[in-house]
């Protein structure tokens, strides 16, 4: 599959290792720093989504807003992959939410969007039908944007490891293997946003209910060629 992504902003927000680790079927495993882990929200308006070999003019174009979480696996030969499980997809075209659940695990789900610019700062909205919100979050991409404050990361570099995007997405299978799909960009040089305001729904739902989400990091890109290669199955290392 090919597209173009305009723009992607993805936040990321930290919680305990043992709150994310039950959100991730065997053998997954939280990919971790400081014994924390990562749920991110990315935001990504793209273009041209399209089977490769296919005209551009075939494609289809979107607004995605996903859940994911930073996540690892190792191979039966004992690499480490990291990479991205999918709790749950949101867009604002119902052809898109028809095909991504007939083709993937990614739980899309059909939302009104809302996005405004003033002063300088984005606002994204994702609205449920009935009028529930799902998302909100208010960025602005300012020169000299930095780390939030209370990131668990001592500097952007070392937030730029979960900052993405990551080579790969899982999906497990009950025999025990592991569908990984692989993604490929060009062009992706993070800058960093700062993020004035957020409401993630999701975290008022279990497991995160209770729990205080960590802004860890916020940055956005503009302008990526993307490409996923067909999935494979991976066979995890054996437990010892």
């Amino acid at each position: 599959m090919l597209a173009w992504f305009d723009r992607v902003v993805a936040v990321s927000f930290a919680f305990p290792t043992a709150l994310l680790q039950p959100l991730l079927p065997a053998p997954l495993e939280v990919d971790t720093f400081e014994g924390l882990g990562f749920v991110t929200v990315a935001l990504v308006w793209t273009r041209r989504l399209r089977p490769a070999g296919f005209p551009a003019l075939f494609g289809q174009d979107f607004f995605l807003a996903g859940y994911r979480v930073f996540a690892q696996l190792r191979d039966e030969s004992g690499r480490r992959l990291r990479g991205l499980r999918i709790l749950r997809s949101e867009t604002d075209r119902r052809r898109m939410v028809w095909m991504g659940n007939l083709l993937t695990r990614y739980r899309y789900r059909h939302m009104r969007v809302q996005e405004e610019d003033a002063a300088g700062a984005t606002r994204v909205r994702t609205v449920k039908r009935d009028g529930t919100p799902s998302l909100e979050l208010v960025f602005d991409p300012e020169d000299g944007a930095d780390l939030p404050p209370g990131s668990p990361f001592p500097d952007w570099k070392t937030a730029r490891r979960f900052a993405g995007p990551m080579p790969f997405t899982f999906s497990p299978e009950t025999d025990g293997c592991v569908v990984v799909v692989e993604g490929t960009r060009t062009n992706w040089t993070p800058r960093p946003v700062t993020v004035r305001e957020w409401r993630v729904a999701l975290f008022d739902e279990p497991p995160f209910r209770g729990t205080t989400p960590i802004l860890a990091n916020a940055f956005e890109v503009e302008g990526i060629p993307y490409r996923w290669e067909r999935g494979r199955i991976v066979k995890p290392r054996a437990s010892s």
